[in-house]
């Protein structure tokens, strides 16, 4: 351990470096157009505002996109798609090295230690379509279509045993289906 001294004469040289870099005669010589956009991070893209309405998925099922998408559909769409991360049957790659385990209905309660899946912690399928369509693939977020993410969401609802093999999702379905973990959630009046 660094003697008192020793300590000192580093925090002192810290607090020296930081008032040169932040807030010192460096700052002040910066162009003002840098500090203005210092604060805001520099991510993603405007969004046309009548594109903003039509974004949002609620838990109830408001804001879903028309379409239809079947377990089979969803099948081959996860092998093409999904498999490469999430492995060919949704159980996670080795090591958390790539996309989490996706199937899996042990409860929480049981196994604290095991892996939160679609199958035992997401409340609402409707969560499950919105961040499908908003983050996925890993290579391409938001560029599948409504149909496919529909597809995705009944192949992965199916593997985790919440939908029989030959049903079909749509807007209205989806937004029915409560999953096992809906209880444990506590919802936020609006």
């Amino acid at each position: 351990m660094p003697s008192e001294g020793r300590f000192a004469a580093l925090a002192g040289r810290a607090l020296l470096a930081a008032w040169l870099l932040g807030s010192g005669p460096l700052a002040a010589a910066a162009p003002p157009v840098l500090g203005a956009e210092a604060g805001r991070p520099r991510l993603g893209q405007p969004l046309p505002p009548a594109q903003a309405g039509s974004l949002s998925v609620y838990p109830d099922g408001r804001g879903l996109p028309p379409g239809r998408g079947s377990v089979a559909e969803g099948r081959a769409l996860y092998a093409q798609h999904c498999a490469s991360c999430h492995g060919a049957e949704g159980e996670g790659q080795a090591q958390g090295l790539n996309g989490g385990r996706l199937v899996g209905r042990a409860p929480l309660a049981l196994r604290p230690g095991a892996e939160r899946t679609i199958g035992n912690h997401w409340p609402q399928a409707s969560t499950l379509f919105d961040y499908i369509r908003r983050a996925m693939p890993l290579q391409a977020p938001g560029s599948l279509p409504p149909e496919a993410v529909y597809a995705l969401s009944a192949w992965l609802l199916h593997a985790n045993g919440l939908l029989p093999e030959d049903a079909v999702l749509d807007a209205a379905r989806l937004a029915a289906l409560k999953l096992p973990a809906n209880a444990r959630f506590i919802r936020h009046p609006d």
